[in-house]
């Protein structure tokens, strides 16, 4: 038989079930039910709960029937428990009513704590209600969702019978509440700045852009947490600010790289790059630890180990070690005969050196297990960078490298409102020649700058420092990743 034919035999089933409910005057969708204990609460206590009166709340993952007795194998969060329901106690009316009831309803439910001749720990129901009647059937016999675009789409059944996928949402929970821990104890002040942006600044990326319709203009989703608003917290007097939020680029999909997803970015004035390699490597360590309990994680096939010593890598010197190529001293066509031997793909519209060498760096950054920090980075790479005063040509920033992969930029920031002010033209030309993740020349920021922002050094990591920890790809990673909505006739 046809597998949503079947389906939908079984949901026509369960409306008729759903009808004799309301038709006998009970309520399958109350507002609300009462509990005194969860589930795991009686199963940990039982020898205090034992005998006692109990109600609980769930849903029936299981149910079957041995004539006058029936077991119901309920769920909440915190756990499953066994439920007992004896015609001898009920009534027949009442046990009868437990045929209205299917795998996947809401029950609540009253009784007696026990345990059976089996040693199962369990309720003697005594009373019992339908809170929430379940229309359409749940995955066949326990097994939950194989089919790998089902999980995603349909997440909330993944974690309805994947422990792992349950997991995942409070350990996200848990490494962002660590993040804020850690910097809050660490003196920084919590902010939220604008989503909505008339300039889509403080990144090298493409915006998601849409019309605000009040205003009459078209205006970008942030594609950084907030960068040159917290920037301009520290020209307004702030010292140590800090952002955990939404940023959204326009760009490819892959195992690392999602168009919507959280960052945490702080701003922390007086200080410079030097001094945040120090402060950056201390938060991993204890996010790592508070997390996952341990330091030593295997990250896209490097084993990484952050209580090991943080090594540097010199961006040039690491592609020449590599590649033989010295990026400056090569020129364009060089670089593409390069990366064409390397096998390496590459955007083409709009493609420059600058695009051809940071291809390059990206194929060798594989090859670095870390934990590390990437230094020497030319200044084209980062318009919002301050110079390196022994050598100009080369900014004071650096990425965190762990297997492969960067998880982290920091820098010190860029407050000469001149120097900035000639970057943001230098990126303005190569996106007037095409390069779509070239900087936007933001003036009211240029213009803020003018009026003074003290030393300052910022940094940004994103939700790939939790995917890549927790061993998943970030879109196993994420509560709910954005599908692709099925065809209509599907």
């Amino acid at each position: 038989m046809d597998i949503n034919k079947s389906e939908n035999i079984l949901i026509n089933e369960r409306k008729q079930k759903l009808y004799l409910i309301k038709k006998s005057g009970l309520d399958p969708y109350p507002a609300k039910a009462n509990r005194t204990h969860y589930l795991n609460e009686i199963r940990t206590k039982y020898n205090k709960l034992n005998g006692e009166k109990v109600t609980i709340v769930g849903r029936i993952m299981g149910l079957r029937s041995h004539g006058r007795i029936s077991f119901a194998t309920t769920k909440d969060f915190s756990g499953q428990l066994q439920l007992a329901f004896k015609e001898d106690h009920l009534g027949k009316e009442n046990y009868k009513y437990l045929k209205r009831f299917d795998l996947g309803d809401f029950i609540e439910a009253s009784g007696k704590v026990f345990k059976t001749q089996a040693g199962e720990i369990s309720i003697d129901i005594e009373n019992f209600k339908m809170i929430s009647k379940s229309l359409r059937p749940l995955p066949e016999k326990f097994h939950g969702l194989k089919d790998e675009d089902l999980k995603f789409r349909k997440k909330y059944l993944d974690m309805l019978f994947s422990e792992e996928s349950r997991e995942n949402v409070i350990k996200r929970a848990l490494f962002w509440q660590n993040m804020r821990n850690f910097m809050t104890k660490e003196g920084f002040l919590e902010v939220d700045t604008p989503i909505i942006e008339t300039t889509a600044g403080g990144a090298e990326a493409r915006p998601f852009v849409t019309h605000h319709h009040a205003l009459d203009i078209d205006v970008f989703l942030r594609i950084s947490c907030g960068e040159l608003w917290q920037k301009r917290l520290m020209v307004a007097g702030f010292e140590k600010v800090f952002e955990i939020g939404r940023i959204f680029r326009n760009e490819g999909m892959s195992h690392e790289h999602l168009q919507d997803y959280t960052q945490m970015e702080f701003y922390w004035a007086y200080t410079d790059y030097i001094q945040g390699m120090e402060f950056v490597e201390k938060l991993y360590k204890y996010l790592a630890k508070e997390t996952f309990g341990t330091l030593k994680f295997e990250i896209n096939s490097h084993m990484v180990d952050l209580g090991k010593k943080w090594v540097t890598y010199s961006y040039a010197k690491e592609i020449y070690r590599q590649t033989s190529i010295d990026i400056q001293k090569t020129n364009l066509e060089d670089l593409k005969d390069k990366l064409k031997k390397l096998k390496i793909s590459y955007e083409k519209n709009g493609f420059n050196k600058i695009r051809a060498i940071d291809a390059l760096w990206k194929y060798c950054r594989k090859n670095l297990s870390g934990p590390g920090f990437l230094i020497d980075v030319p200044v084209e790479l980062e318009p919002l960078a301050k110079r390196k005063l022994e050598d100009p040509d080369l900014v004071q920033r650096f990425q965190v490298i762990l297997g492969g992969s960067e998880m982290g930029k920091g820098y010190s920031e860029l407050n000469d409102s001149e120097d900035q002010a000639e970057r943001f033209k230098e990126q303005q030309k190569l996106r007037d020649a095409g390069d779509e993740e070239a900087q936007m020349y933001d003036r009211d920021f240029v213009e803020a700058l003018e009026y003074g922002m003290p030393p300052t050094f910022g940094f940004g990591v994103s939700e790939r420092l939790y995917s890549s920890l927790a061993g998943k790809t970030s879109r196993e990673a994420q509560i709910f990743p954005l599908m692709k909505p099925l065809d209509k006739n599907n």
